[in-house]
C-alpha cells in the first residue's frame, strides 16, 4: 500500500503523510467493521464464541492484528484477528458458516456504499479538497479526502476477501454453498489455498505480473464513480 508511494515521501512529504493518514483511518475502519460483522452474524446464528471473547465491538484494538495490520498498511496485504466460530453451534450447518463468512465483505460493501451515497447526493464533494485546504487543516476537506479512501479501500477489502481461496472469506463461502458431492474437491482446494494466495500476492508485489489487476481495475473505476471523480 504505502510501499508503492515511497517515491512520494521524498518528492512531497506532506502528500505522503496525508495519504498515510487516510489509508490508516480507512483500513482501521474497514477491518474493524469486517471482523465485528463476522462476530455479530455468528451470534445471530447461534454461536456465542466470539461474543464471549469481546469481539462484538467497534473498538479496533479487539480486531487488529499488529503484524497483519502493518503488512496491510505497507504492502497492501495483511489480515485482522480471525473471529473464532464454532461450526457445531452455528444454525444452518455449512450454509450458516457461509453466511458468517459473507458478513465481513458485505459490511465493507455497505460502508463503501454509505460513503458513496454521501458523495452522490452532494453532501460530500470529491473536488472540495485541495492541497492548500489539507495543509490548512480544513476539517471539511480532510473529511472528504478520508471518505474517498474509505470508499476505495473498503471496496478493495470486500473484493479481495471474496476471492474463492482459503483462508479468505470467499473460500469459506465456497465451502458452504457447493454441493456435498463436491466437498472433497473443495477440501483439496482449501489445502493449497494459502500457497496459491501467497504466490498471487508475491507476484503482484515483487514482479510486473499483477494477477489481481483484473479485480482491482473495475474496483478503482467503481470507486471513482461513487465519489464522482
Amino acid at each position: 500500500m504505502l510501499l508503492s508511494g515511497t517515491a512520494l515521501l521524498f518528492d512531497d512529504p506532506f502528500a505522503f503523510l496525508a495519504l498515510g493518514l487516510a489509508v490508516i483511518i480507512s483500513l482501521v475502519a474497514g477491518i474493524t467493521i469486517h471482523e465485528c460483522s463476522h462476530a455479530v452474524s455468528a451470534r445471530a446464528l447461534g454461536d456465542d464464541t466470539a461474543a464471549m471473547m469481546g469481539r462484538i465491538t467497534l473498538n479496533p484494538r479487539s480486531h487488529l492484528d499488529p503484524v497483519g495490520s502493518l503488512l496491510l498498511l505497507i504492502a497492501g496485504f495483511g489480515w485482522g484477528k480471525p473471529v473464532p466460530v464454532n461450526p457445531d453451534h452455528v444454525r444452518g450447518g455449512r450454509l450458516g458458516m457461509a453466511l458468517v463468512a459473507a458478513a465481513g465483505p458485505l459490511s465493507n460493501m455497505v460502508l463503501a456504499a454509505l460513503f458513496g451515497v454521501l458523495f452522490q447526493i452532494g453532501i460530500l464533494e470529491s473536488g472540495s479538497f485541495t492541497r492548500s485546504s489539507l495543509q490548512s487543516l480544513d476539517p471539511a476537506a480532510w473529511i472528504v479526502f478520508i471518505a474517498s479512501y474509505c470508499v476505495l479501500l473498503n471496496l478493495v477489502l470486500a473484493a479481495f476477501n471474496l476471492l474463492p481461496i482459503h483462508p479468505l472469506d470467499g473460500g469459506n463461502i465456497l465451502a458452504g454453498i457447493m454441493p456435498r458431492s463436491m466437498l472433497p474437491l473443495v477440501q483439496t482446494l482449501q489445502t493449497f489455498g494459502p500457497i496459491v494466495l501467497v504466490i498471487v500476492v508475491m507476484l503482484s508485489l515483487a514482479t510486473d505480473i499483477s494477477v489481481l489487476s483484473f479485480l482491482f481495475g473495475p474496483i478503482m473505476s467503481l470507486a471513482d464513480y461513487l465519489v464522482g471523480s
